[in-house]
């Protein structure tokens, strides 16, 4: 897995040498059964289940970088206008005393000429009907983590537009957390990627008083089950996000891995600040992912929401498909 913004200090709960070399505190075997099992039942409790939101067309070729037609087009095929069917995929976590939804889709803020021009193609905001279908609404969630502020991952945090109605935000309960490379990138965006951020977004989370900045490996609002990596490929300051379960880990990779045909190595995306380091990157995460029989979850894959990494004896990677909310 990448190293964490804080490598070099050890993750909360591990037993680790004191700040002067010396050993910690020993812990008896029954202290150390008695922990491990405090925490695997913490993660019983815990379901994942991923959540659709809007989805949109964009260009193939923007899409899959420098990868000819003739080989992204057997993945993902396109429309008349050359643009792909993409998916706007959250992953909601439900504790038994909290829900935690990571990313929130595109929603459907834009006015109609920009929601044409974008291709969103649903006029309603499908997150909010698909957490009906878990007995939730927005006022239920308690935490939202955002990989990044691109429009497409967090558009979904604002109310539908209504003519003449300022931007406002929804989960009005919900600690936002949002990497602090992330936050400043979109408070001082560059040319190349100015038009994927929000005017205003940024305003309305400060102004909410729910943001947390993530800086290091962990989260105070989510504690030492759910861990942290940043990813500067894609854009600066990413999160990419991991949670502890009983059948291994889960990562939400956000846009450094949108998809099941990203998982190739060479295959990049032409919005990409940095297409080499997406590929160490990836290549960094995937194996650790097999060393650990972990699973991704894939924001954009208009058919895989989730699958399990597996490599061959040649050293590709490919996705296992998983059914999360089984």
């Amino acid at each position: 897995m990448m190293p964490c913004p804080d490598a070099g200090r050890k993750a909360p709960g591990r037993h680790a040498a004191a700040a002067d070399g010396t050993a910690g505190p020993a812990r008896s075997p029954r202290q150390r059964d008695s922990r491990a099992a405090r925490g695997q039942n913490r993660r019983m409790q815990r379901r994942l289940f991923p959540i659709e939101g809007n989805t949109q067309r964009l260009d193939g070729g923007s899409m899959f970088g420098n990868a000819p037609r003739v080989v992204w087009e057997r993945w993902i095929g396109p429309d008349e206008q050359h643009r792909i069917p993409l998916a706007c995929r959250a992953l909601l976590v439900r504790e038994p005393s909290r829900n935690i939804l990571f990313e929130t889709g595109v929603g459907t803020f834009f006015e109609p000429r920009l929601r044409e021009r974008f291709a969103v193609q649903e006029e309603r905001h499908v997150l909010l009907d698909n957490l009906a279908l878990h007995g939730l609404t927005d006022r239920d969630i308690d935490v939202v983590v955002l990989s990044h502020l691109h429009f497409d991952h967090a558009g979904g945090l604002l109310a539908p537009w209504e003519e003449g109605r300022p931007l406002r935000l929804l989960f009005p309960r919900a600690r936002i957390l949002v990497g602090r490379g992330a936050w400043e990138r979109a408070l001082e965006p560059h040319p190349r990627d100015r038009a994927s951020f929000i005017p205003g977004l940024p305003a309305l989370l400060h102004d909410s008083g729910r943001l947390e900045l993530v800086e290091g490996g962990h989260s105070d609002s989510l504690g030492p089950d759910y861990r942290f990596h940043r990813s500067d490929g894609h854009t600066p300051g990413l999160l990419v996000s991991e949670i502890a379960t009983d059948d291994g880990p889960v990562v939400y990779p956000g846009d450094l891995i949108p998809g099941a045909a990203w998982v190739h190595l060479p295959i990049t995306m032409g919005y990409d600040r940095f297409p080499e380091l997406v590929i160490d990157e990836k290549r960094a995460i995937l194996e650790d992912l097999v060393r650990r029989d972990g699973t991704l979850v894939f924001t954009h894959d208009p058919v895989v929401a989730a699958g399990r990494v597996v490599r061959d004896d040649g050293g590709r990677f490919s996705v296992e498909p998983v059914d999360l909310g089984a």
